[in-house]
């Protein structure tokens, strides 16, 4: 991958896969924007890397209008946009439509707004990138997790809509991923549960997010795609 001047915005990248993809980009020689909503060990690191850190709470429009104002003031052109940035709300009765609402604004009306007032940032830089990470349970749903799984299909809506609308200048895209991390406190039986849903039956690790983020800034002829990176999840 080739670095560019302009930097690339990277949201809520303070931990687990989006901390690993901005730190691989740190390596790789490209000017970060990082975006955080809590503080946590992870941004230290992605200093002394030398990224700008920018707080934004992107579950409202507030929060999101002021992150777009405060990135303008710190650059006047981007490399890509990667919306990285997840909420994950139980549903518990009497609380439906602020969970819904906090993750329709993370995942929909963030990657919305910062798309239609940033493009002129992105058509600043050649070549141009949008990247939506979505989720592999967009395409079965979930009866459980009925909120979140509908604001990620919303999502891939917007990688569909967008690539149409900013094409040729900037590419959109977008990864969707199924199991990549185990947490520390996972027992073995959900693990080998879990494990047991793919057909590759692995669990894979940040590594692989990255290599799709990379071919998908390095390919200059794909957008309006989401990569389905599953593990075989739908073939079983």
């Amino acid at each position: 991958m080739n670095a560019s001047s302009a930097p690339i915005l990277i949201t809520g990248a303070s931990q687990r896969v989006g901390l690993h993809c901005a730190l691989r980009l740190l390596e790789d020689g490209h000017r970060l924007i990082v975006t955080y909503r809590s503080q946590r060990p992870g941004l230290e690191a992605l200093r002394e890397q030398g990224a700008t850190l920018l707080f934004a709470d992107l579950s409202c429009e507030a929060g999101i209008m002021a992150l777009i104002n405060e990135l303008k003031a710190h650059t006047d052109s981007l490399r890509a946009i990667i919306h990285n940035a997840s909420e994950w709300l139980e549903e518990s009765p009497g609380q439906e439509t602020e969970a819904f609402a906090r993750m329709f604004g993370v995942h929909m009306l963030a990657p919305y707004l910062i798309n239609l007032h940033c493009a002129q940032l992105l058509q600043a830089c050649s070549p141009a990138d949008i990247i939506h990470i979505s989720d592999d349970v967009t395409r079965k749903g979930s009866a459980k997790h009925i909120a979140y799984c509908a604001s990620k299909a919303g999502l891939d809506s917007l990688t569909l809509s967008f690539a149409a609308k900013y094409a040729p200048t900037i590419k959109v895209n977008g990864i969707a991923p199924a199991l990549l991390l185990f947490n520390p406190d996972d027992d073995a039986a959900y693990r080998a549960k879990t494990l047991a849903k793919s057909a590759l039956g692995i669990e894979p690790g940040a590594q692989v997010i990255y290599q799709s983020l990379r071919y998908l800034l390095d390919n200059p002829y794909v957008t309006g795609t989401t990569l389905t990176v599953n593990g075989g999840r739908h073939v079983k």
